[in-house]
């Protein structure tokens, strides 16, 4: 007889879901949905070589794709995400992943270096980088579903 699969405790991240926080629209209208996937694909070549890459699946250039895909959407532009994969629900589909806080910290870390150091290249409005900033950490803090050990 097989015993019962045990499941770890859920974190819940103190103030719930960041509910109404998007980034500007500005920042897609400028940029277009091609500099989005730009952006993420530089995102995951810094995680290429991060110490959480063991927390993505093995095809990292897929994993941008869908990334980019929901940030798009996040942003105002097409629905790529939720056509190709259903609702975001991007706590959910995060939780079998277990995203502590320093894991959250090192994302949000690769995201803002290739944000900043490719801005340029992107055509990205500087106007809007803080606003962008403040969403990506407001959405990784949502991701953490592990308790960090204090």
């Amino acid at each position: 007889m097989s015993q019962p699969k045990r499941t770890r405790p859920i974190h819940t991240p103190p103030g719930g879901e960041p509910i109404g926080i998007k980034p500007n629209e500005a920042i897609i209208e400028a940029i277009g949905q091609e500099g989005v996937f730009r952006i993420l694909a530089n995102v995951y070549k810094r995680l290429e070589t991060a110490s959480i890459r063991p927390l993505f699946a093995a095809d990292l250039d897929t994993a941008s794709w869908r990334a980019a895909s929901y940030f798009v959407e996040a942003m105002g532009g097409r629905h790529l995400y939720s056509d190709s994969y259903g609702r975001p629900l991007m706590r959910e589909r995060h939780l079998p992943i277990e995203i502590d806080e320093a894991a959250r910290v090192e994302w949000l870390d690769c995201f803002k270096a290739a944000l900043r150091d490719d801005i340029r290249d992107y055509n990205f409005p500087a106007e809007h980088l803080e606003s962008m900033e403040t969403y990506s950490d407001l959405f990784s803090k949502w991701m953490v579903n592990v308790e960090s050990e204090a």
